[in-house]
């Protein structure tokens, strides 16, 4: 069974005769039939009932067509992806990136991709993680980078990073030792990503911890933008907490301090595609980027915690 055979067979399904197939196939008509017919020799068995005007497959062609069909998708896309390989000299790359990309080294992604691929258009998504994850599933978006927990139902999910969470605060007092999550339950909490709430990755793994140790967490404000959150923290408002690649930004403010969770707690960065498909080489190579970005070393700034004086 080849999958000239197969081609050859369902080409004669989908349209009812050889000489059809043969045109769709572009082969001689004689050689349409030859290869369906070298198929049911080969198998002591007839696909097609030969009428007047239409060929009508039998119960075993009709058993065949679903492998037939299966076997020649994925051999065309294999054979896509290796082609794809060849060049990137057009095409569009549809990504989804963090909310807070820019903070993982990402701001130059774009313009990095668009010096090597000048002639591939990009279209590049920030959002929430639960909505990059969502687009991706729903073939809105072909790949992106999320923070996990997602719902990951029929995505194919590669994690890339691991970056701890810290509690950041104004106050040296609350950062003396590590905090648990009784300490957080008793904090004024200042959360940002307010649209999204706890079904943020970040905070579902903080409401999970919560949960299991009876406590609940009731945020004093709720703001849009981490840098928002922040700047009510160093103005004294309340505590939040952030990523360490936040932490360690230029822009993170300089009197704030932060301290780790007496339980560890980490953002997972991944890459998320559909299952059982294969991306565009121009989307392939965004991600590869990416990823490269993602594990390239952190800018030598390290968190600290404020002056006791200040």
């Amino acid at each position: 069974m080849t999958l000239n055979q197969l081609r050859a067979f369902l080409a004669a399904a989908r349209t009812g005769s050889f000489a059809a197939a043969a045109t769709d196939l572009g082969i001689a008509s004689a050689s349409a039939s030859e290869l369906v017919r070298r198929l049911e020799e080969e198998h002591g068995i007839a696909l097609f009932t030969r009428g007047p005007r239409r060929l009508v497959p039998t119960s075993a062609g009709e058993q065949l067509l679903p492998f037939a069909e299966q076997s020649v998708t994925a051999a065309d896309a294999g054979a896509d992806a290796v082609r794809s390989l060849r060049s990137l000299g057009s095409g569009v790359a549809t990504f989804g990136v963090l909310r807070n990309a820019d903070y993982y080294l990402l701001s130059g992604l774009v313009e990095d991709f668009h010096a090597r691929h000048p002639g591939v258009r990009v279209r590049l998504v920030g959002l929430n993680s639960v909505e990059v994850a969502a687009a991706v599933a729903a073939g809105e978006l072909e790949a992106g980078l999320v923070v996990l927990p997602v719902d990951d139902a029929g995505l194919a999910v590669t994690p890339v990073l691991r970056d701890e969470v810290l509690y950041v605060s104004a106050r040296p007092e609350r950062l003396a030792r590590p905090v648990t999550i009784a300490d957080l339950a008793a904090a004024p909490l200042v959360l940002y990503d307010a649209h999204y709430g706890w079904r943020d990755p970040t905070r579902r793994q903080v409401a999970e911890r919560a949960r299991l140790a009876g406590v609940r967490l009731e945020p004093l404000i709720e703001v849009e933008h981490v840098e928002a959150a922040l700047g009510l923290v160093a103005r004294g408002v309340g505590d939040t907490f952030v990523s360490r690649a936040v932490a360690r930004s230029a822009g993170f403010p300089a009197h704030l301090g932060t301290v780790g969770f007496a339980e560890p707690l980490h953002d997972v960065v991944a890459l998320v595609q559909r299952e059982g498909t294969v991306v565009s080489p121009a989307t392939r190579e965004l991600a590869r980027l990416a990823r490269q970005r993602l594990l390239a070393p952190a800018p030598d700034r390290a968190p600290h915690t404020p002056d006791p004086e200040n």
